[in-house]
């Protein structure tokens, strides 16, 4: 008999990429519970929207009262936690929003959680999982060298970050306090189809072909690790399976990039895909003043989740870029709604608000 999940913020960029897993593969019954903020989009299932195996929900995770009918009627064996405001620009610009969602929101979730776990019998209490999805953001800004491991101290930089971090510790004094069974992964960023163009990938990619400017902070030196969207929903399920309750699991492409050299690819991709009439996308790059505390690298140690439950990233960076701006090439009747009515472009998170 499949399990029935509900995963929060599912009409998000890795929630909906979860959920399309979950549901072309017949691993779970979902339960899709979504507030559908500017940055959730059920186009992003519309593969999926008529399965059985399928269900979705308009509400808020603050609000309690639906959170528990929900629980109640649906009866899930685990819940799968994305829903989380998730823009560091957006979160200079307004960070209440951000502990409002993120801190309180997820504090809201467990204790609907909690209180619907004791009440199980005892062999699906044994069995039922708590599933925190969190960043590697909370571990702050590494040097040179060096990768974030699952016990690296947290260090959050920015609203964002800070918020993510408190809801982590909620998760485990959840865990630790009241016996939920609870798993927590902070992977590295994630790119790949469906991602709400705000982010630095699909924005160079429709910048580019919009012959807009493309934007890159400072000096264009800030690293990342990145990760393929759809291999992390494949991670979380494995972790949703085989993963140890109070355990934690960091998530990496190992595909450390500057920023530079992320647009610098994605322009010679579309030079070969769409080359323009005249010239070459690198010449549309603008160096532009940085974004406030700005960390400069992030890098993460993947090897427990490699040791422990035998997962590893089925793409690596060169060959999921290439999917990712082929995907938007074919794909504009999703993006193009997003651009003309919700966010077109603009720099966000100057710090002046």
């Amino acid at each position: 008999m499949s399990k029935k999940i509900v995963v929060t913020g599912g009409a998000g960029f890795i929630g909906s990429a979860l959920i399309r897993h979950l549901v072309k593969n017949q691993l779970a019954e979902v339960y899709n519970l979504d507030k559908l903020t500017y940055a959730g989009n059920l186009e992003s299932l519309k593969e999926i929207e008529g399965s059985p195996w399928y269900h979705f929900a308009q509400l808020d995770i603050c609000d309690r009262e639906g959170v528990g009918k929900l629980f109640a009627e649906f009866q899930p064996d685990a819940i799968m936690h994305l829903a989380a405001e998730s823009h560091v620009d957006r979160s200079i610009d307004d960070p209440l929003c951000f502990v409002k969602t993120n801190v309180l929101g997820t504090a809201n979730l467990l204790q609907c959680t909690l209180e619907y776990w004791r009440n199980l019998p005892d062999e699906r209490k044994a069995a039922f999982r708590f599933q925190h999805i969190s960043t590697d953001e909370v571990y702050g800004s590494l040097g040179k060298e060096g990768f974030f491991k699952e016990t690296t101290p947290y260090d959050p930089k920015s609203p964002y970050s800070a918020s993510k971090a408190s809801s982590d510790h909620l998760v485990r004094a959840w865990g630790h306090t009241f016996g939920l069974p609870v798993l927590i992964s902070n992977c590295s960023n994630n790119y790949g189809p469906y991602h709400f163009p705000e982010k630095l990938i699909p924005l160079v990619i429709l910048n580019a072909l919009d012959g807009k400017p493309l934007p890159i902070y400072g000096k264009g030196d800030n690293v990342r690790d990145w990760l393929y969207v759809e291999d992390h929903a494949k991670a979380l399920w494995l972790i949703n399976q085989k993963g140890v309750p109070g355990e934690t699991y960091n998530i990496g492409g190992h595909n450390e990039r500057t920023n530079l050299q992320v647009v610098q690819t994605i322009c010679r991709i579309l030079d070969e895909l769409r080359p323009k009439d005249n010239g070459k996308y690198e010449e549309q790059i603008t160096f532009v003043a940085d974004r406030p505390g700005h960390d400069q690298r992030y890098a993460i140690d993947a090897e427990k989740l490699r040791h422990d439950l035998g997962w590893r990233p089925e793409e690596n960076f060169d060959t999921g870029i290439r999917r990712t701006v082929q995907w938007y090439l074919d794909n504009a009747w999703w993006w193009k709604p997003i651009r003309e009515k919700k966010y077109s472009g603009q720099r966000l998170g100057n710090g002046t608000k």
